[in-house]
């Protein structure tokens, strides 16, 4: 299934509208700001920065009229998205207690509302997703600032575009057909 979001300019979905079903590395060509969008199918995660960085947003289906619908933090725009596949099959990512895969590791195929309950673990800051597309939190149940990854390794996710060095999640979701927030 392929996704669609559209994006407008001004509040309520007036103004300029851009329409996207891929990644936009830099929508200040189609747009001069976005202060609302629709989701019409799949999965997004939008950046209030270009090139896929800084604060990350995790977009379902839906309408997101204004900023506190859309959950947006500090800055108020959204300045590049990307599209995320849909992964049919199963999921399995190894999480370490440190980076660069020391400490502690434990495997999962599912949802972990909390790395300290589970795995008796105080946070995660790295890890190996094998199969699927998750979403990892840095506080428990699925709270706080957020990243997407894809298959890959992260021996670190202080250069994944958060600008923030050392940062550490506490809890992990997977990407489903069938997801709510």
């Amino acid at each position: 299934m392929m996704g669609k979001i559209i994006f407008y300019e001004d509040r309520n979905f007036q103004g300029r509208s851009y329409e996207t079903t891929q990644d936009c590395a830099d929508m200040s060509s189609f747009l001069s700001r976005c202060h609302s969008c629709k989701v019409d199918s799949g999965f997004f995660v939008v950046y209030d920065r270009n090139n896929f960085m800084g604060n990350q947003y995790f977009m379902m289906r839906g309408e997101y009229p204004d900023y506190q619908r859309m959950g947006m933090g500090m800055n108020d725009c959204i300045r590049s998205c990307r599209m995320i596949p849909m992964h049919k099959g199963n999921f399995r990512m190894r999480i370490y207690e440190r980076e660069n895969f020391g400490g502690q590791m434990h495997e999962t195929m599912e949802d972990c509302e909390s790395v300290l309950v589970r795995f008796r673990m105080s946070d995660c800051q790295s890890c190996n997703v094998m199969d699927g597309h998750w979403l990892m939190y840095e506080q428990p149940h699925y709270r706080g600032r957020m990243i997407y990854l894809k298959p890959g390794e992260y021996k670190s996710f202080s250069h994944l575009g958060s600008g923030t060095s050392g940062l550490r999640f506490m809890s992990m979701r997977r990407i489903v057909d069938n997801m709510s927030m």
